[in-house]
């Protein structure tokens, strides 16, 4: 399950997703999750679905690794759809004691799962096709407007960007410490849900020294190259609109007001 996060990785590619301006993709990626917030239809669902699976197919990334970024939050989508089954108002179609379900309760219940699902590999495609680096001058051109008022964007879009650069590096970390734990007898995968949260604890431990060893390896790093911030920083690849952005940019607006037609019309 530690390998299955994939937000935070990044596969390269020459697709027009990865040509895309960063800015773009971030906004678009924004913009999109707001939209799927606000549906309600399945229609607008069905179209949702075709339109995320086109770009997952376009951009060349597999299904199967996209989807493979659902199963670390499986449980969390199990447990949010039967908490709404049974907690649904309206017409009954099975009804023991407090336990209650009905038809408006199923409905809701597909929808979310529908939506949480959607949400989750909209947000992996934007880490999947842009890289760090990408990532972090997108972010900062885009905070830029909020350095007037005295917001460190750059400083900002560095750590988010570097939260997002080591999820891989540490889940990875993770999953060695488990193995060599699993190698010396400690058992993660038997007893109830409080006695495999107390197997986790001598994980903790040694993930944490090295969370803490790769920081200061990180800050020497960035301190021996000079690093000092958004003062006098130049950048070797200048961030422009092109024609490729216009495109995305042209077809996503399509999708979303079609949906939004299809929800409100």
């Amino acid at each position: 399950m530690i390998k299955d996060i994939t937000i935070g990785q990044y596969i390269p590619g020459k697709s027009y997703l990865h040509k895309t301006d960063p800015r773009v993709k971030i906004v678009l990626t924004i913009l999109i999750m707001a939209v799927l917030l606000v549906i309600d239809t399945y229609p607008g669902f069905g179209i949702f679905t075709m339109f995320i699976l086109a770009v997952i197919f376009s951009s060349g990334i597999p299904l199967r690794y996209t989807l493979k970024g659902l199963k670390p939050v499986l449980f969390i989508i199990i447990f949010t759809a039967v908490i709404n089954l049974f907690s649904g108002q309206g017409t009954p179609i099975f009804n023991l004691g407090f336990l209650k379900i009905t038809y408006e309760s199923i409905d809701m219940t597909v929808k979310m799962t529908l939506r949480l699902s959607l949400l989750i590999m909209t947000a992996s495609l934007l880490t999947l096709t842009t890289t760090p680096i990408m990532l972090t001058d997108g972010i900062e051109k885009l905070m830029n407007p909020l350095r007037r008022i005295g917001v460190p964007s750059h400083e900002i879009a560095m750590m988010m960007t570097i939260a997002l650069r080591f999820i891989p590096t540490l889940l990875e970390e993770t999953d060695k410490i488990m193995k060599a734990q699993a190698a010396r007898g400690a058992d993660f995968d038997t007893g109830n849900l409080i006695q495999r949260a107390k197997s986790f604890v001598p994980v903790l431990v040694p993930l944490f020294v090295s969370a803490f060893r790769r920081a200061d390896e990180l800050a020497n790093a960035m301190e021996a190259r000079c690093y000092r911030g958004s003062e006098g920083r130049t950048r070797m690849r200048q961030l422009k609109v092109t024609g490729t952005d216009y495109i995305v940019s042209a077809v996503a607006i399509l999708f979303m007001a079609m949906v939004l037609y299809l929800q409100y019309m």
